[in-house]
């Protein structure tokens, strides 16, 4: 459980996709001007990391990995289907994301305006793809695939909802010239990420 515990924070705030690997910077620049913006396309992140990276364990578990197909008998345990990974991940992605979008358009039709084109982009977020091949490259468990895939997109969450507070704030700011817009965001991005870093070490 402590085991657990601690790779939920590792994946949230030392590992945070955004500020330690940098994927997903697209999307997390773009919709990062307004808060109620950034609040919903970040909690789209998180069902869709919750979904897919256990989702993505069980297919390569029992379909993509060498020998995973053994229990369809003795003729399949030499099968490798790996190289289907990136496929059928952003597969399973795809049909996520999808099920996100009608869910939004039906219930939130401004937030769905406000979002616009990133968030059928989430399928192809290199995030949301990188969380499931992280997944699968470390060997996670059921459990701990689980965990990190909640984890990661709570990072995500965090991330984007933080950044659209301060670019909100920084509209009322005397911001030199040379320093407005995607410059001083990517100098704020910078300082968050330092900031996230300094729980390295933490262990509950």
């Amino acid at each position: 459980m402590m085991d657990l515990l601690n790779l939920g924070i590792k994946s949230i705030f030392i590992e945070n996709m955004v500020f330690a690997y940098f994927l997903g910077m697209c999307s997390f620049l773009a919709v990062s001007k307004k808060v109620s913006t950034a609040f919903g396309l970040g909690l789209a992140v998180v069902f869709v990391l919750g979904m897919t990276v256990p989702m993505n364990w069980l297919l390569n578990e029992f379909i993509l990995k060498e020998g995973a197909l053994s229990w369809l008998g003795a003729s399949f345990a030499t099968i490798d289907l790996s190289f289907l990974r990136f496929i059928m991940f952003i597969a399973i992605i795809a049909a996520m994301v999808q099920l996100v979008e009608m869910t939004i358009e039906k219930y939130s039709p401004s937030l769905y305006g406000s979002l616009g084109i990133f968030l059928p982009l989430i399928a192809v977020n290199c995030a949301i793809l990188g969380s499931s091949l992280f997944m699968a490259q470390r060997d996670y468990s059921i459990g701990e695939a689980t965990v990190f895939g909640f984890g990661s997109g709570i990072g995500f969450f965090l991330a984007i909802v933080a950044l659209a507070a301060i670019r909100e704030k920084l509209k009322y700011s005397n911001v030199p010239d040379g320093l407005k817009g995607l410059g001083l965001t990517m100098f704020i991005t910078g300082l968050m990420g330092i900031a996230f870093m300094s729980f390295m070490g933490i262990s509950i």
